[in-house]
């Protein structure tokens, strides 16, 4: 199993932001996770990419302000929850958060560069390029642009790519629909559903259930921090309840 989450609880304060959460990813899968606003969606891609600096002390005696963890986070079958973010990405797991923001004032090319920080080869850089350009053509057809004059999903777009040039196993991605019209969703699904045939899994949060149902191998529902639901697309959109409650279909 490339990526798994054993008995995740995450704590803010008196909050319960992730309480006994499992979830699994497996090499080569897209697997998406969607839920209500508060659910603990963010919270979980931040807490297995390592962007949440916890105190693993007891949950005991919390204080407002505070955080604590319990339970873990295994990458390639190897502990990655005691990282720091940078080691996590050079192990091949790379988030890409939401509204995720090129820097302004580089062309889109010194994006993709900064985010092959971590290559030292000239034959590989190449081949990064040539594989974010395959999925997002309008890269490169741009890429002496701007990025701050870009549109919005263009930025989106780069983003992706940026983070893809840093060679990742396992992508997370973190609401990448948001402020898009219609249109530009589903072109920038398009682009997202043909990452895993490059050998790159990845874990989609979205609010767009539609659009997320229609890429994904298996997702979770998620609700109040908890996982409530697991299954295909087709399992879980028979069941009127979570159609209904938790999806808002």
């Amino acid at each position: 199993m490339l990526l798994e989450v054993a008995g995740l609880r995450v704590l803010y304060g008196t909050a319960m932001l992730l309480n006994d959460l499992d979830l699994k990813v497996g090499e080569g899968e897209l697997v998406s996770m969607v839920g209500p606003n508060g659910a603990g969606k963010t919270t979980l891609l931040r807490a297995i990419s390592g962007l949440v600096g916890w105190d693993r002390r007891s949950m005991r005696g919390m204080r407002a302000g505070e955080i604590a963890m319990e339970g873990t986070v295994s990458f390639m079958e190897e502990r990655i929850d005691a990282l720091p973010p940078h080691e996590i990405a050079a192990r091949g797991l790379v988030h890409c958060p939401e509204r995720s923001r090129p820097f302004r004032e580089m062309t889109i090319m010194d994006n993709l560069k900064a985010g092959a920080y971590l290559c030292r080869d000239s034959s590989e850089f190449d081949s990064r390029l040539e594989m974010v350009y395959s999925l997002f053509p309008r890269l490169q057809e741009r890429r002496n642009q701007i990025s701050g004059t870009l549109s919005g999903g263009e930025r989106q777009m780069l983003a992706i790519g940026r983070a893809l040039m840093i060679k990742p196993k396992l992508l997370c991605i973190d609401e990448p629909s948001t402020g898009l019209s219609q249109k530009l969703k589903e072109e920038l699904f398009e682009r997202i559903r043909a990452i895993p045939s490059t050998g790159i899994a990845v874990l989609l949060v979205e609010q767009d259930v539609g659009l997320a149902f229609q890429l994904s191998s298996r997702n979770y529902v998620l609700s109040h921090g908890r996982v409530i639901a697991e299954g295909s697309s087709e399992d879980l959109l028979k069941d009127e309840t979570i159609r209904q409650t938790y999806l808002g279909l």
